[in-house]
């Protein structure tokens, strides 16, 4: 694994993230997956090897292991770290993206010309709803692998011993887990640090919403302000052009010729 590409991965994410987004971060990388990388996988290497039925019958412990790990621990793991992490590279190319665009912007415009991102990292416009849909993706994501555990392994535990009437076994046979105590410790940590991170996902996608909703009725507000004060100038300034002038408004002889004309008749 290179180590130095990983690292400037996760410094552009780390970059582009909020507060929420750093912790959830530093949680995935330190508590999930080194210890995938450095632990899990040791735990699990002897899974099928020591899986031990009391028979002899040839095929019977193969079809026993099939039937009660139909997938590994820790190939779900993979395939769910692979899907939870990938939301968040898709920030950081969106920005690579804008930063581009920006770039050969200014080449044909020269650098007095206007911008077409003043902030390219800023979550605005797209980049926000790309940022806000990877928060839905992961939280989504954790929380179907989660419901896929707890189908396959009810309340996340795995027994001691199970028992096997699949064929070719010849009757109901006991079949023996390997370190069942350590691989439930190891499977229930796992799956309260994804519980946290959906946690997280769903504090920071409601932090965003919030904060934009509260971004649109400030601007609101200040056009509703603005178009106000506006109109009441243009009022002010209308009744004080004739104020200090012998000249009376343009409706006013119209009015008194009116008034002569009913006089007279």
């Amino acid at each position: 694994m290179n180590w130095g590409i990983f690292e400037g991965l996760l410094s552009g994410v780390n970059k582009y993230s909020t507060a929420l987004g750093r912790i959830w971060l530093s949680l995935v990388f330190i508590f999930r997956v080194l210890v995938y990388v450095v632990t899990a996988e040791r735990v699990w290497s002897d899974d099928h090897k020591d899986f031990d039925c009391n028979t002899e019958q040839p095929g019977c412990s193969n079809v026993c292991f099939d039937e009660f790990f139909p997938v590994s621990h820790v190939r779900l793991w993979a395939l769910q770290l692979i899907l939870v992490t990938c939301p968040s590279l898709l920030v950081v190319m969106h920005v690579a993206y804008r930063e581009a665009r920006e770039r050969k912007h200014r080449e044909l415009v020269g650098e007095n010309g206007r911008h077409l991102y003043l902030n390219p990292g800023k979550k605005r416009g797209g980049l926000w709803w790309t940022y806000v849909c990877s928060l839905v993706f992961k939280a989504g994501v954790d929380a179907i692998f989660l419901y896929v555990f707890h189908s396959l392994y009810p309340k996340y535990t795995l027994p001691p011993v199970v028992k096997c009437h699949a064929a070719p076994c010849p009757n109901t046979v006991d079949c023996y887990i390997s370190k069942p105590s350590e691989k439930n410790i190891f499977t229930l940590f796992m799956v309260i640090t994804a519980a946290i991170c959906i946690l997280l996902n769903l504090v920071e996608l409601a932090y965003l919403v919030n904060k934009r909703c509260r971004e649109c009725l400030a601007a609101r507000k200040a056009r509703a302000t603005s178009t106000s004060s506006y109109k009441q100038n243009d009022l002010l300034s209308g009744d004080l052009i004739f104020l200090g002038s012998d000249i009376p408004p343009p409706l006013l002889p119209n009015c008194l010729q009116d008034h002569r004309k009913k006089t007279s008749l």
